[in-house]
């Protein structure tokens, strides 16, 4: 019984801690690995490399998507869009973001409002969007974009 106890004490201090229980990078190192995420995703879709872009949101069902055409939950139906609205280079162009500001909500969530710029042959697009970025599995990501 003794072995038992040990074991389960062994168990309970080498498993790693939950996301929630570790601490996220200082300030200064989150705001460049947000401004590298949306960077490689610009380099991604100017490629119109979608599921490149795709990698900066999470990979999860409760992804959050809120554009023009309304709400859209989970990654998988969020690249969908992507790819229906942006089939071919001429629709996706060129992208270039514009960081107005970057800002912590609590300690694993940083909220990022910006701007969009697509340069097109079929007519460029321009718009506004707010992020928000939580500490996830030790990488940045996208939990919930509205864009329009």
């Amino acid at each position: 019984m003794k072995l038992i106890y040990a074991c389960l004490i062994l168990l309970t201090f080498s498993c790693k801690p939950h996301i929630e229980n570790q601490h996220a990078p200082s300030e200064a190192e989150t705001v460049t690995a947000i401004k590298k995420v949306l960077a490689d995703q610009e380099i991604a879709w100017n490629r119109h490399d979608l599921e490149g872009f795709m990698q900066g949101y999470w990979k999860n069902d409760s992804l959050k998507f809120y554009g023009s055409k309304g709400l859209t939950t989970g990654w998988d139906q969020t690249l969908a869009n992507y790819k229906k609205g942006y089939p071919t280079q001429a629709e996706s162009g060129t992208l270039k973001f514009v960081i107005n500001d970057i800002s912590k909500i609590e300690n694993n969530s940083y909220i990022v409002f910006g701007e969009f710029h697509l340069e097109r042959s079929i007519g460029n697009a321009n718009g506004i969007f707010t992020i928000i970025f939580k500490y996830i599995d030790g990488q940045w990501k996208i939990i919930a974009d509205m864009t329009c």
